[in-house]
């Protein structure tokens, strides 16, 4: 749906579900001020058109025993589309790599990865990143602390925003 236009009310039902997706359509119309039935379509409309891309559920890392976050700069040996492909193809099949961004800049991609201690993180290192044949370096730096996070985008209540 391509040039979709977001109206105040379905920027209002993003916030709303952005803090909580388990609400209920009936909840949800109510907090946007409709009657269930527009606010389901205008949802349906917006999984549609891509705009809501999924729901998930958010699990504290450090109680389930992934307390290490790790970003990593990866430069390649090229930039070629092959590279870059098969890069991508290799860390999408690594679970402990929970984003990565193709860069501007001295790196090529910036990683987020998650471990259970330094020790499994080194078993990742060399077991996994290390052996992707596209990869000339790596530079490792720890997180001490996570200061925010947020997964919840700011969206604006009085402008329209049109989606590609």
């Amino acid at each position: 749906m391509p040039n979709m236009t977001l109206d105040d009310i379905d920027l209002k039902i993003l916030r709303h579900m952005q803090a909580d997706a388990r609400l209920t359509n009936v909840e949800l119309a109510d907090r946007v001020g409709l009657s269930p039935s527009p606010c389901l379509r205008r949802v349906r409309r917006l999984e549609k058109g891509g705009v809501i891309d999924g729901y998930m559920t958010f699990v504290d890392q450090t109680k389930v025993g992934l307390p290490v976050s790790v970003f990593v700069s990866v430069a390649l040996k090229e930039q070629s589309e092959k590279a870059l492909e098969e890069f991508e193809g290799a860390i999408g099949a690594l679970p402990e790599v929970m984003e990565c961004y193709l860069m501007t800049g001295t790196s090529d991609y910036l990683l987020r990865v998650v471990t259970k201690d330094l020790a499994d993180y080194e078993r990742f290192l060399k077991h996994h990143l290390t052996r992707i044949p596209a990869i000339a370096s790596i530079q490792s730096s720890f997180t001490l602390k996570q200061v925010i996070y947020r997964a919840a985008l700011p969206l604006s209540e009085s402008e329209s925003l049109s989606q590609m």
